[in-house]
């Protein structure tokens, strides 16, 4: 024990040197004499801003850049939310295009006046690729019109910052910054053509970046759906700029959007529903449907089960569940302990739902909703199924969940999603053995959970979760043996036989960092058989 406490104060020590080592050199004349070394090439490809669609935000108003303070702008003192949004740039995509190229030059001229060298803050890498992308993309204000010696600035800051995330890209490890990262690189490639380094460079980092984070369906190795949009939004932008810039598309893009399109059908399209899962909530996927429609994307996939969710659907109804392993503790920063938790929704409500996920890591619900406990699964001794630790300002998966002996079932009149796991096994000797069948002709579903126990030699507490929908409401009936629920125009009952059945209040996180209180049923009761057996039946009220 005490070499294992020797070695981890070793390592704290010396990734704590390492940094500040890296901090030095990085405000070092050394390194801006390194990234300072750009070439005299002109921006010559001029993407077209409508291609960002995808990822945003326009405002229904458009704002002048008059209104701003052009002088001011970057002495003001902001809080990191609002530091974020102005030094990215992505406000430009905002601006009237009416707006006076001459002062939007002048905030450019400033901003680099002030950040002409690297400083922590503002050249912050996903910061600074996002302004590239916004610089380069907004050229009818950026660059249109200037002239000589602010372009010959404007070129060489850009090439300044894109050298700076060559240099960088490797030390960061978050997927999706890599992402932005490589999407800057690879558009001043093509914005600037005789310069091939950053295009060769760009396009090898995004092989890399597919090959150590895809898996072999396409789908992200961390099993996140939120993550799955994501990188299909950006390889299909770094293929339209490709495209638009008459150049070669390469065969692993299209390759690599034919895939991570194939499963984004399979969770979103098939369905159009949200499914609460490990780092997911309320998207705003129909207006991405929108993009795909306007430049021609079509995707396919008629498969029940993919990256470890089993999604069975019909016109009425839609059950998944989530029989996939844990991820790889490098890929688990937004997995949520839910082994066998499932959601069911009908004729497009939500009637039992995972409860969402909080993404903001700075805030206690971050923690909150990645236990096993805002999901509808087992709980044992108010214990989650997977173990977290605390590093740096998240929490990475330590001990994860492998989910075993998997069964789909899917039929005209009799569907089901099975299988076990063994994270209680370690600290509790038990093993969780979940079925769910669904027959459509009597809109029921009857719900089997079994706890294995090697070694019954104590006690344990558990209980079983049915999150609800905020909108649902519910309540017991008089004699106590079922509960029931009222989903806007439709009644269901809940009943479990020999076990107590209960009404708790919770929290709802489908709503992007924020939360709503909601109702959960849950079964709790003590264990100390070797096998107990609890069943649970959901049926429509006609």
């Amino acid at each position: 024990m005490n070499n294992v406490s020797s070695f981890n104060i070793f390592s704290k020590f010396y990734y704590n040197f390492i940094r500040s080592f890296r901090n030095i050199y990085k405000n070092s004349n050394l390194y801006e004499n390194k990234i300072s070394k750009t070439f005299n090439n002109q921006f010559e490809y001029k993407p077209s801003p409508h291609l960002l669609s995808s990822i945003i935000k326009y405002q229904n108003k458009k704002y002048k850049v008059e209104d701003f303070s052009i002088n001011s702008i970057w002495k003001e003192t902001l809080n990191k939310k609002d530091f974020y949004k102005l030094q990215n740039f992505f406000w430009f995509f905002s601006l009237d295009l009416k707006s006076s190229k001459t002062s939007s030059q002048s905030i450019i001229s400033n901003w680099i006046k002030y950040n002409n060298k690297y400083n922590k803050n503002s050249w912050e890498v996903d910061i600074t690729a996002k302004r590239i992308i916004s610089w380069l993309s907004n050229h009818q204000l950026t660059y249109e019109n200037s002239n000589d010696e602010y372009r010959s600035i404007f070129d060489h800051m850009i090439q300044k910052q894109t050298n700076h995330l060559l240099n960088e890209i490797n030390n960061s490890e978050n997927f999706e910054n890599k992402m932005i990262i490589c999407a800057a690189i690879i558009l001043t490639g093509l914005a600037y053509k005789d310069e091939k380094r950053y295009l060769e460079n760009g396009l090898n980092i995004l092989k890399k970046i597919f090959k150590s984070s895809i898996d072999n369906e396409g789908f992200p190795k961390s099993r996140n759906i939120n993550q799955l949009v994501f990188y299909l939004k950006y390889i299909i932008i770094i293929r339209e700029w490709f495209k638009e810039s008459q150049n070669i598309i390469p065969e692993f893009i299209d390759e690599n959007i034919y895939y991570l399109g194939s499963c984004y059908a399979c969770v979103w399209q098939n369905i159009k529903q949200d499914l609460f899962y490990n780092g997911n909530y309320i998207s705003e996927n129909e207006k991405f449907d929108q993009y795909l429609k306007r430049f021609g994307y079509k995707f396919k996939n008629e498969n029940k089960e993919i990256a470890g969710y089993s999604i069975l659907r019909n016109k009425k109804t839609i059950l998944s569940m989530d029989i996939g392993s844990s991820p790889n503790k490098n890929f688990s920063s937004d997995y949520q302990s839910g082994a066998l938790s499932f959601e069911i929704i009908s004729n497009q409500k939500k009637l039992i739902t995972n409860c969402g996920y909080f993404s903001d890591i700075n805030k206690k619900y971050n923690k909150l909703c990645r236990s096993t406990a805002l999901h509808n699964t087992l709980i044992i001794e108010d214990f989650s199924s997977c173990d977290f630790k605390k590093i740096d300002s998240n929490y990475e998966l330590t001990n994860g969940v492998r989910v075993v002996k998997k069964n789909t079932i899917f039929e005209e009149n009799y569907w089901k999603i099975s299988g076990f796991h063994e994270g209680y096994l370690k600290k509790f000797g038990v093993i969780h053995e979940r079925e769910i069948e669904f027959y459509p002709e009597q809109e029921k579903f009857i719900g089997t959970d079994k706890i294995l126990r090697r070694k019954p030699n104590k006690e344990i507490k558990f209980d079983i979760r049915f999150q609800l929908h905020p909108i649902s409401k519910v309540m017991k009936t008089q004699n106590n043996k079922s509960i029931l629920i009222e989903l806007e125009d439709e009644g269901w009952r809940f009943s479990c036989d020999n076990f107590d059945k209960n009404i708790d209040n919770g929290l709802y996180f489908g709503n992007k960092n924020s939360y709503t209180e909601n109702h959960n049923i849950y079964i709790s009761g003590i264990n100390n058989e070797e096998k107990q057996i609890i069943k649970w039946e959901i049926s429509k009220l006609k």
